[in-house]
């Protein structure tokens, strides 16, 4: 699993490459740190690349959510794949974000 954050046009983007499953779920919460830090930046969750995603996963995804939120900062989604569109439908985490 590899997680790359970037700065562009105002926003942040945390880049997700390969599994976030359980095993990479204690570093990858802590490669996030900066999102949930943000001041008022909207944050783009790139899942393109992203192949599996584990409760460990979307718990870290609900975690950046709640961080931003009271901060006026909105958390998109972008590049989710069908198989992972499923798996936030059937969590109902498709209600809590937003999507590109």
């Amino acid at each position: 699993m590899n997680t790359t954050i970037k700065e562009e046009n105002g926003n942040l983007i945390a880049v997700f490459e390969g599994r976030l499953d359980t095993a990479a779920a204690s570093q990858t919460e802590k490669d996030v740190k900066p999102l949930v830090e943000s001041n008022g930046m909207d944050i783009v969750l790139d899942c393109t690349q992203l192949s599996y995603i584990s409760s460990s996963g979307l718990r870290i995804f609900l975690g950046i959510l709640k961080a931003a939120k009271p901060r006026g900062s909105h958390v998109y989604i972008t590049g989710l794949s069908q198989d992972l569109k499923n798996v936030f439908a059937m969590t109902g985490f498709s209600n809590l974000f937003e999507f590109k």
